[in-house]
């Protein structure tokens, strides 16, 4: 089955649910991750690129964030519970090439209290099953190399490391960034969505809650 572009419609999960970027969106998005302890592992060009204010996290958000042609953005809300429709995170399933049948899921961060909680296993569960249901043979992950927390992330989805990239983007703050990149295959699929299932079933049904998370910490 030859690869075709995702249609722009929400996915609907247990924890989350993820829908397509909009502009209305950013104020809250801003409010989620605009915050020093999500640039500082790596995420928009490390601590250096962390916005000033609200108006250039708009700017960094339309530039991150606008659907486009080979890309599909998302905005990640909180599902049932106190805290239901919150926006905790984005994601993009980008650089999409049909011919190839090649995409790159990417471009995340989340709210600090949502991490270590089901909303990040039941994100990439939704936009993989988008991507290899749309006939993607190969999903690229990737993060800057001295990112630890986003690399184990990653490679606990299951994902194949393929290598790091050297000096292939230049930072904010003027250093360069190497890039560890990792794939998954369409062949590869079923056992890590079988992973990640397996995963969000330890959690039971109880919706994560951002107060429950802020106190516990």
């Amino acid at each position: 089955m030859p690869a075709r572009r995702p249609e722009t419609a929400p996915l609907v999960g247990r924890f989350v649910t993820i829908e397509p970027m909009t502009e209305a969106a950013i104020p809250e998005l801003e409010r989620a991750i605009r915050r020093p302890e999500v640039f500082a592992g790596g995420y928009g060009g490390g601590p250096s690129g962390l916005p000033a204010d609200a108006d250039r996290f708009a700017e960094f958000a339309r530039g991150s964030y606008t659907p486009a042609e080979d890309g599909l953005p998302f905005a990640v809300r909180l599902r049932g519970g106190p805290d239901d429709g919150t926006i905790v995170g984005a994601t993009k399933l980008g650089d999409l090439d049909l011919v190839n049948e090649s995409a790159h899921l990417g471009w995340t961060a989340y709210d600090p209290r949502v991490w270590g909680t089901a909303v990040n296993p039941e994100t990439k569960l939704l936009v993989l099953g988008l991507a290899f249901d749309h006939g993607f043979g190969r999903v690229k992950l990737q993060a800057d190399a001295v990112n630890a927390r986003s690399r184990a992330a990653i490679e606990r989805l299951g994902a194949r490391f393929e290598g790091v990239l050297r000096r292939v983007q230049r930072r904010p703050d003027g250093s360069w960034r190497d890039t560890a990149v990792y794939s998954i295959l369409a062949d590869e699929w079923a056992a890590v969505r079988a992973g990640l299932e397996a995963r969000l079933a330890e959690r039971g049904d109880h919706p994560v809650e951002l107060a429950a998370r802020a106190a516990a910490e």
